[in-house]
């Protein structure tokens, strides 16, 4: 099989790419913006159809969640007009794609666990952009839509990597611990989504780790892991974006992603959060 990534500078490309190497996969084509900008229709199409993959994992996407508020149309551009003009070129050349969306697609306003079937409602520019990605890539028959959350991974920015930098020089942080999730460890997910596209099981998939856990918990873990002393003062998100004197995008306070449905379909859930973070910590310490 031919295997086309998108955003592979990024830590979930990365990972892919690692994962199909590992199978001793050779053929694939992984690309970031200098190799293919997806927002250009033409160059997307010509890139696709000369290279006509089996696969596509489309992994390319505007994240910064804040800075999207203020360049709406930048965002949208990503986010929506790539994910539209990967699809169609993935229609083209019969290709399965697999689109990789986010728990902002809900407004996290739930009492319960978010399942597959409930009602988006996103409430930042981010999360609106997502979900009309989502709507775009619906388009080709043969779709695996994938939201995920709080995504940690090796090859790139995460909220691990910043709370071991605030240790080196602060022994308290303040954290938010009233928004809860789950962390999604980019190997684990690798894993699951090579083999999902080896499958024609499409539809959408909540696919994060086991477990859920505030932000503050989750540093708490980070810092006891990686043996830090630092005190984690659990705050509200009202009284941190007091604290910092920041404005920041609207962020669900329960993201909490049923995963049953991937059980369901015979896929295996991804080890716990704190399983993962072991692993990484690892990971880092080999870099």
């Amino acid at each position: 099989m031919k295997y086309l990534i998108t955003g592979v500078k990024g830590q979930l490309g990365y990972d892919i790419t690692r994962e199909l190497e590992k199978r001793g996969e050779t053929d694939y084509l992984a690309l970031d913006v200098d190799g293919m900008d997806i927002t250009d229709n033409k160059k997307v199409m010509e890139v696709i159809t000369n290279y006509c993959p089996d696969v596509i994992f489309h992994c390319a996407a505007w994240t910064a969640v804040d800075k999207a508020e203020d360049r709406k149309e930048d965002c949208y551009k990503v986010n929506v007009l790539g994910t539209k003009n990967i699809t169609e070129a993935a229609i083209k050349v019969d290709a399965k794609l697999i689109y990789l969306s986010t728990d902002y697609v809900f407004d996290g306003t739930k009492e319960g666990i978010y399942t597959e079937e409930d009602k988006a409602n996103p409430k930042s520019v981010y999360g609106k952009t997502k979900y009309l990605g989502e709507e775009e890539v619906r388009k080709n028959k043969k779709h695996f839509i994938a939201r995920i959350s709080w995504v940690f991974g090796i090859n790139g920015n995460n909220f691990i990597k910043t709370m071991l930098k605030l240790s080196e020089n602060h022994d308290t942080v303040n954290v938010v611990d009233d928004q809860i999730g789950s962390p999604t460890y980019t190997v684990d997910l690798a894993k699951l989504l090579v083999d999902m596209s080896q499958t024609e099981k499409y539809g959408t998939y909540h696919i994060t780790n086991e477990g859920f856990c505030s932000w503050a918990e989750l540093a708490e873990e980070i810092f006891k892991i990686n043996e830090k002393n630092v005190k984690v003062n659990r705050v509200s998100t009202e009284k941190y974006l007091e604290l910092t004197k920041t404005k920041q995008a609207y962020r669900p306070k329960n993201s909490k992603l049923s995963k049953e449905k991937l059980v369901e379909n015979g896929f295996d859930p991804l080890p716990t959060w704190q399983d993962a973070l072991i692993r990484y910590r690892k990971e880092l310490n080999k870099k």
